[in-house]
Order: C-alpha cells, then structure tokens, then sequence
C-alpha cells in the first residue's frame, strides 16, 4: 500500500531533476552576471576612457527590463513560455558577445540593453514554465531554490570576477558565460516539450478583454522604462546640475505614476482582496528592502570608516539571510502562506528599525548588521511567498501577465524610492549627516510595516483569481 509521504511528488526525481537542474543553472547565470557586471564595469570604463558613461551603463538594464517584463507577461500568455524563454535565451547570449568583443562603450550600452531585455524574458518565462511543470506543492522549494543561487554570485561572484579580470581580462567574464548557457538550455528541454505538449488553455471573452488590455498598456509600460533611465540619468548628475537634474527627477517620477496607474492590476493602490494585494505588497516591501539596501555601503563607507571591501559585507548577508528566509519558507509547516508572509513582513519590519542603529554610532554598528540580517530573512521568506501566491492566483491564461505586473510593480517602486533618496542624499552630498541615512532606513521600515498591513488582504476572494484590467 502506498504511503501518503510516498505518493507526495519530490522535487529531486528524474521526471523534475531536469527541469530544476535547468533552472538552477540559468537562475544561477543570471546571478553571476548581475555581480559580474558591478566588478567588471569600472575596469571596462577606464579601458575606453568612458568614465562618463558609469551611469548610462548602470542604467540601461533596468530601462529595457521593465518594458521586457510587459512584452514577456503577454508573449507567454499567448503563445505559453517555450517561444519567450527561446527570445530570453537568444537575448542573452547576444548581449554577453556584444559586451566582452566590445571596442567602445556604445557596444557596451547595447548589450547591457540587451542584458535587460534578456532578464525580462527569462524571469517571466521560467516562472510560468514552473507554473506548468510543476505540482502546486512543490512550487516552494522550487523558489527557495530561486534565491539560493543567488549565495554563491552574492559570496564569491565579486571575488571570482575580480580575478578573471585581473588574469585573463574582463572580456572573458562575459564571454565565459555563454559556456554555461548550453547545458542549462538542454537540461530544460524535456520540461519545455511536456509544456508545449499540454493543452491549449481554453479562453473566454473575459481572457480576449484582459489580454486586450494588458496590450494596450504596453506603450505605458515603455514609457515607465523611459522613465526609468531618465531618473537614473539626472539622479547621477544631480550634485553637478541641481535644478536641471531635479527637474528631469520629477518629470519621470510625474510619468512613472501616470504609468503605473495603466500597467497595475486594478485595485493595486487600494490593497483590493487577493492578486491586487499581492502586488501592492511586493511592490512595498521591494522598495523597503533595495531602497535601505542601496544606501547600506555608503553608509558604512562613510559613517564607519569601512574600506570598500569590508562595506560589501552588507551584500553578502543580502544574498546569505535572503537564501535562508526563503529555505524556510520552502519547507514543510502547517502554516498558511499568508502567515508565512506577514511573519517575513514583520522581520523585515523590526529589521529595517534595528539596522537605523547604523546611522547613531560606531558602538551600534554589528547590532545594525544584525537588523539587516533579520531584514533579510524576512525577504527571504516574503519574497518566495509572494510568487508561490502570484501562480496559487493564476491560471494559464494569466500566470505570464500577473508574473511581470507583479516585478514590473517591484521594478517601478524601487526606481522611485531609489530616486526619492538619492535626491534627499544629493542635497546632503557634501556632508551627509548621520539623519539623512536614519531617515532612508526609518523610511524603508515604514514601507515595510504598510506592507505587514495589507498582507492580511491577500487571501483569495471567493471566485477571483485573474489579473483584471489595467489600472487603479
């Protein structure tokens, strides 16, 4: 007779092994990469004697994704994931070619636009072919796994790219990478051809209306990314241009609301019972944890007297705390999700309030380090819970689009918080006092706390579970 606990699906087995090999090793490229980039950029500026364009290549990347993720969420509603992870794939292993046989800096701005786009795809494209491929019960792990191969890039990315430059020269950091695309891309086949396999989801008039909509909000979500790369732009030019770079800051900011008022799933501001929740909360406690994050190593640099070295070290407990909050939300309990959630809001929340202890005095700073320890378990475990909700709340007609809403929120809140406290830094710049960093971490703490409140609207309304149209 066969056990409950013998006939649960694992994820471990040989008709799944493929697929999370598959996605470990793109998940994981993607990773490397994202550090890499950080390590490699300066050397890369310095060569082509292009110290002006820092920022502009910094920037790029997070323009393209954001209208990637809109074109992605659709793509695969319409056609399934196969053709958006193909693109994704492609995308990627051109931009690393243009970025390591660059000549000049423009090459290297094109590809890391390429870059950007590639994420979009992949991001998007990964999360409905787990939603196809995979039970419903496994889908935690699944995403627990998601952030641990972030440790290893987070840990020893910075290190090993530094030595790959310094040996063999930055352009293998890119080049070495298309090494590692190939085995990831024949690991995921058997699970792309079970999806392509499946039926063909069955669409009603509702699902023709809401893809209609999802279209016609892709001219805002290209105007978000606009946006984007506007904000970046002047914010890196603000101390040297105040009034023309505050000015371009605002603008944006003007634009990127009136954007994602279009591209929002209806309800996401007011916190609406279930999928709108969902968003509303990813896109607040991203903002709480990278807004805080961001700032974590100047702060320290600047404050405590850390070396540049010793300052990252806020970077590793990001990538080490993160991976251990969503293990543990991967594993077996007899909690809710929506508990696990909140749990992981109210880390992040007491967290982001203990890590303010960095801006008093040298005498706080480990128990400030602590705090952001906790801050990021707390992502850890609110991060995964968010997306294993964002596909509990889909269907296959929809997994693509409440996927790419639900980071292209993200994306957005975090530009704009970013925006909103470089310009406060900005005008601090000469002297940045201990209140000006109290005040970012204080703020991320609120946003935080907001999202531990409207948590509690994520539970799924009776007979609810598409994305609706775009819009408040």
């Amino acid at each position: 007779m066969t056990t409950t606990a013998e006939a649960r699906p694992k994820l471990f087995t040989g008709q799944h092994l493929p697929l999370v090999l598959g996605v470990i090793g793109l998940v994981t490229l993607g990773a490397f990469e994202n550090r890499a980039v950080g390590t490699a950029l300066p050397t890369m500026v310095r060569e082509f004697d292009a110290l002006g364009s820092f920022g502009l290549a910094n920037a790029a990347p997070t323009a393209s994704y954001l209208i990637s993720l809109a074109i992605a969420g659709l793509w695969s509603d319409r056609r399934g994931p196969i053709p958006t992870l193909r693109a994704g794939a492609v995308s990627f292993a051109v931009a690393q070619l243009l970025v390591g046989t660059a000549t000049a800096m423009p090459t290297v701005i094109a590809g890391r636009l390429l870059s950007g786009l590639a994420e979009g795809l992949l991001d998007v494209s990964l999360m409905v072919l787990v939603a196809r491929a995979l039970p419903a019960v496994l889908r935690p792990r699944m995403f627990s796994l998601f952030a641990a191969m972030w440790i290893l890039p987070s840990v020893l990315g910075p290190v090993l790219t530094g030595v790959v430059t310094e040996q063999f020269g930055w352009r293998w950091v890119f080049l070495g990478a298309l090494a590692l695309l190939v085995p990831s891309w024949l690991l995921l086949r058997p699970a792309m051809r079970q999806s392509a396999a499946g039926p063909a989801p069955e669409r009603t008039a509702e699902d023709a209306a809401e893809l209609e909509a999802w279209r016609a909000a892709l001219p805002w979500a290209l105007a978000a990314s606009v946006a984007l790369f506007t904000m970046t732009v002047a914010g890196d030019h603000l101390e040297a241009h105040p009034v023309l770079g505050g000015t371009a800051v605002l603008v944006a900011l003007v634009v990127l609301g009136l954007a994602a008022v279009r591209v929002m799933p209806a309800g996401t501001f007011t916190a609406r019972r279930g999928f709108p929740a969902v968003v509303a909360v990813r896109g607040l406690g991203g903002a709480a944890f990278a807004g805080v994050g961001a700032y974590l190593p100047l702060l320290l640099t600047l404050q405590h007297h850390f070396s540049p070295s010793r300052a990252g070290v806020t970077l590793s407990i990001t990538g080490v705390c993160w991976a251990l909050g969503s293990w543990l939300q991967g594993r077996e309990h007899r909690f809710e999700r929506v508990t696990v959630l909140r749990t992981g809001l109210a880390f992040m929340t007491v967290g982001l309030m203990v890590t303010a202890f960095l801006a008093l005095s040298d005498a706080t700073t480990w128990i400030g380090l602590i705090g952001w320890g906790f801050a990021g378990i707390g992502m850890g475990l609110s991060s995964s819970s968010l997306s294993v909700l964002t596909l509990d709340l889909s269907d296959r007609n929809n997994a693509g689009r409440n996927s790419s809403a639900g980071q292209m929120v993200a994306t957005m809140s975090i530009a704009t918080g970013l925006a909103v406290s470089g310009t406060l830094l900005a005008f601090n710049a000469d002297d940045p006092q201990p209140w000006v960093f109290g005040t970012i971490i204080l703020g991320g703490a609120a946003l935080a706390g907001a999202g531990f409140l409207a948590a509690a609207r994520v539970r799924r309304p009776p007979a609810a579970t598409n994305l609706g149209r775009a819009g408040v």
